[in-house]
């Protein structure tokens, strides 16, 4: 497909500074989206296409990874470190590499840095029990501080991957950020860190943030797959976007539902909305009602990898989410809190808003996160799951009966009515999908 070519013959047709990408995996989102939420903020933003990238059964080429990075135009660098380095997330569980053979794949970097180009990184401390090298992992985690303390790295994030009850790198991530400066972050997160970086990187002014969950009395509980505390999960993550989480105040929630909700304790730029269990329609009208008073983004965590529809499809009957600041619901909470604040983040930077085509690439990426988010993830993946076995997700039929089952979900309305063209399969599992919509019509057979 013409799209796959390069990221950044799609993402980034105006002028304006360069910014190079380079992303964990070829998954839609690791790669895709990270992307597209960069090339909101109006710079150029350029990307290796999918095939460059590692997937499932095949890492990336360090080789050809490094010979793309050489061949870019001077820039701001945001990098996964574990593509150039193992191939990929899967691959940094199993590669069987010594830490002096992946520092040599990373000199790459320092070259960028040594050219006077800054470094927005991160590397990830594998999950359990697929690691089969946690000593090496770690080491070459500690050896990127001390990169980072040379001033190789303008942001360096260590975070740790889908750590389940018992895991390790919780106990890891919290070693490493004893001795680590003020230029490094470690919290839980892998897919969604690229983004948080660009946003980082590309909106780099302080903002404030409120936060309130559906569901208050649970927010202290330990969320699935981080290893801590939600609440705190959603500091970390604000940070790493560049945010700071001001007070909140309780205060009565005037809908028909009543309640306890919050308000700011001190002025925000943004509200952040933690669905985390509870009512969903009072939920949708909670959100409706934040809304009336600025910004706000939406994060679903209620289920990992899965969107709450009732919720969603209630804020569509409000008209809702085409004016949302960003929302999440594809992963896992650190996933989805990481991707809202992310988005919103470069959403409301003024650069951003002073670029070309400002509210087409919006309303265009909030179209992509709902097709996606909400209604692959809801509906049309467990809908492919009855009609083919996972074991048989291989073929162009796949795509076939894939579009015909997503397309009857669609149109989907934000400020513009999109259609989907054709949806496929990049990993042959049901897990996510890559998928093409365009605007009403611009439909081609």
């Amino acid at each position: 497909m013409r799209r796959l070519l390069s990221l950044s013959l799609t993402l980034a047709t105006w002028a304006g500074a360069q910014v190079v990408l380079l992303p964990l995996d070829s998954r839609p989102a690791t790669s895709t989206l990270p992307s597209e939420i960069a090339a909101l903020s109006g710079q150029y933003v350029s990307a290796p296409s999918p095939d460059l990238l590692g997937d499932a059964t095949r890492g990336a080429d360090p080789e050809a990874l490094t010979r793309w990075l050489a061949a870019q135009s001077p820039g701001t660098l945001i990098i996964s470190l574990d593509a150039l380095a193992y191939g990929g997330l899967v691959q940094s569980r199993t590669s069987e590499l010594s830490v002096e053979e992946v520092l040599a794949r990373l000199q790459s970097v320092r070259a960028w840095y040594a050219r006077g180009e800054k470094v927005y990184a991160f590397i990830t401390l594998p999950r359990e029990p697929d690691a089969i090298n946690r000593a090496r992992n770690y080491e070459v985690a500690r050896r990127m501080i001390e990169w980072a303390r040379e001033g190789v790295f303008a942001e360096l994030h260590i975070t740790w991957d889908d750590a389940k009850t018992g895991s390790p790198a919780p106990q890891e991530g919290a070693r490493l950020r004893q001795d680590a400066p003020a230029s490094v972050r470690v919290y839980p997160g892998a897919d969604e860190v690229l983004a948080s970086l660009a946003a980082r990187a590309l909106a780099p002014e302080g903002a404030r943030l409120s936060v309130e969950y559906s569901n208050a009395s649970q927010a202290a509980r330990v969320a699935q797959y981080e290893g801590i505390a939600l609440t705190e999960s959603v500091r970390l993550h604000a940070e790493a976007a560049g945010w700071s989480v001001v007070p909140t105040v309780e205060a009565p929630i005037l809908t028909p539902f009543g309640g306890r909700g919050t308000r700011p304790g001190a002025t925000s730029d943004l509200y952040l909305y933690v669905y985390n269990g509870g009512d969903t329609r009072a939920a949708a009208l909670r959100i409706s009602q934040l809304m009336r008073s600025g910004p706000v983004a939406v994060a679903d965590v209620r289920s990992v990898n899965l969107g709450n529809f009732p919720m969603w499809s209630d804020l569509q009957t409000l008209n809702r989410p085409q004016d949302m600041a960003s929302l999440a619901a594809w992963g896992t909470p650190g996933n989805n809190i990481g991707t809202a604040l992310a988005h919103a983040k470069i959403y409301l930077s003024e650069a951003a808003r002073e670029s070309p085509d400002f509210t087409v690439r919006q309303d265009a990426l909030l179209a992509r996160q709902y097709a996606n988010d909400v209604i692959f993830s809801a509906k049309v993946r467990a809908e492919l799951r009855r009609a083919i076995p996972e074991a048989n997700l291989v073929g162009p039929q796949v795509s076939e009966i894939l579009t015909r089952l997503a397309r009857e979900y669609f149109p989907v309305r934000m400020g513009r009515l999109y259609l989907l063209q054709e949806a496929s399969l990049p990993w042959n599992r049901s897990f996510e999908w890559r998928f093409e919509l365009v605007p009403a019509g611009q439909l081609s057979d």
